[in-house]
């Protein structure tokens, strides 16, 4: 985080301390059927709910400086005939296992520095997979995802970790395995087809993609050099097409091998060069267009589509990146939010054979972790749910939930303000769905004011109603990333 302070009113000084409240680890480990509930969980919701996010950010009381950089911790909610079961269980990562052994930081993280200055971490180029920020059921096993390696392997009952997993050697050991996978669904065939990229950084930057059936069988695989450094943490894909934005990044190496700062505080967004998208054809494995557009910062993307031979990108985007101060404590500090840049929802339109990009904004309010139908990745949509701030209080930190019909433009909001924040919203379809939105909408939120978790669920008709349901959790889990739902039931 950058060190500009500014003062806040004392309604958004009271949230950010709320909001800090959420970043205290949670080391326990458990196993047990809520029975807090408010409503009625629908019957016909059945199967189980994981997410991934960081568990803990201290190791023996040495603080981690970066969320990012938290031991990965799995939850799942498994939903039958009504009742809901909670377990969560810490991905046990060669380098989890090192550190609580040892009691102290061993490993850099992206925005962390081991105790003991530069000559603690001079020439240490080591990094822990964390296991932290997205998980998959595929292939009749969980994934836990991290940018930089090989996912790890847990089985889906017990959340056991088995190790790591390269696919069925379709992953080299220790090759990066993002953390977006893409499910594509093929309704001619109703066959789905998990679609994931990694980058690997050496001295020149190779970009891999792989498409990979549901025996776990390997059907095609792509590999494109690129220039710079390539940050890349999500892709778009359609029938024909993978898309990537590859942002422009400057880094200066020379502070992070000498061990005086973290990888994070080495790179610096560069405004005055192009944001680049890469289009690269599905059928041909060395056709990439390169299309120049503003310079714009993306985490997530919304989704994409193809229509008369021109291709729609709906995505979240910052007009620069979150800088990171290590010197400032994320989890204590009075920090004023407000200069951060803020997501905006932006739609570009490529036309492929001039090769040419236009876009425009959609909307201004701050947000973040869009999630649409499933079986609509790839194809053009007409619902979205997204994480988004609430206007009335001032602050830009996720406090509800937006719905945005995209084609009227409509919106409906679920808010938890002042003193709740959610986590990434899930979409599960109703069984017999009529239409795109009739199902529900998950989301984990961090209750403040009682310092506990509720899982609340939605009706994604209508979000403006009270919750079909809300589950109160007996502690907090503390602020995540990325879930996962399929229709098995896992107790």
């Amino acid at each position: 985080m950058s060190t500009q302070v500014t003062p806040n009113s004392p309604l958004q000084s009271e949230i950010i301390k709320a909001w800090q409240k959420g970043y205290e680890s949670q080391p326990n480990e458990y196993s047990y059927w809520i029975s807090d509930i408010e409503g009625q969980v629908p019957p016909e919701l059945k199967g189980t709910f994981f997410r991934n996010g960081p568990g803990l950010f201290e190791i023996n009381g040495q603080p981690i400086a970066h969320p990012f950089d938290g031991d990965g911790m799995i939850c799942a909610f498994s939903f039958k005939d009504g009742n809901v079961h909670f377990k969560n269980k810490f991905v046990r990562t060669e380098g989890y296992v090192k550190e609580q052994t040892a009691g102290k930081i061993l490993y850099r993280g992206f925005g962390t520095q081991k105790p003991g200055g530069w000559l603690k971490n001079i020439f240490d180029l080591r990094f822990k997979n964390v296991a932290n920020t997205s998980v998959i059921y595929w292939h009749n096993k969980i994934l836990a995802l991290w940018e930089g390696g090989n996912p790890y392997h847990l089985d889906p009952a017990t959340l056991d970790t088995k190790g790591l997993d390269t696919l069925n050697g379709i992953l080299k050991p220790n090759q990066p395995f993002s953390a977006h996978p893409k499910i594509f669904y093929n309704p001619e065939t109703q066959q789905k087809i998990l679609i994931n990229f990694g980058v690997v950084t050496n001295l020149s930057s190779q970009l891999h993609i792989w498409e990979i059936d549901q025996s776990e069988k390997l059907l095609a695989t792509h590999q494109h050099q690129l220039s710079g450094f390539p940050l890349l943490h999500d892709m778009l894909i359609t029938p024909h097409y993978y898309i990537f934005f590859h942002v422009p990044f400057k880094i200066k190496p020379l502070p992070f091998l000498f061990g005086q700062k973290s990888i994070a505080e080495c790179l610096k967004f560069d405004s005055q060069s192009q944001t680049k998208l890469l289009v690269i054809s599905r059928q041909s494995p060395h056709e990439m267009k390169i299309i120049e557009t503003d310079p714009f910062f993306v985490f997530h993307h919304v989704n994409a589509w193809e229509n008369e031979g021109k291709l729609y990108l709906d995505s979240i985007c910052y007009d620069s990146f979150f800088e990171t101060d290590s010197s400032i404590n994320f989890r204590e500090d009075d920090l004023d939010l407000s200069y951060l840049p803020k997501g905006q929802l932006l739609r570009f339109e490529i036309d492929l054979v001039q090769e040419q990009v236009s876009y425009k904004t959609l909307e201004t309010t701050p947000l973040e972790m869009p999630i649409i139908h499933p079986e609509k990745q790839g194809y053009e949509y007409r619902y979205v749910y997204l994480n988004c701030a609430d206007e009335s209080t001032g602050s830009i930190l996720q406090q509800g939930i937006r719905k945005i019909d995209m084609y009227t433009g409509d919106k409906q909001d679920f808010s938890v303000a002042p003193y709740g924040f959610v986590t990434e919203p899930m979409f599960i379809p109703s069984p017999n769905a009529s239409t795109e939105d009739d199902g529900w909408v998950l989301t984990l939120v961090y209750n403040a004011a009682e310092h506990c978790s509720e899982l609340v669920v939605l009706d994604a008709r209508d979000l403006t109603k009270d919750p079909v349901a809300k589950l109160k959790l007996s502690h907090p889990i503390p602020h995540g990333f990325h879930g996962h739902w399929t229709n098995q039931l896992f107790l």
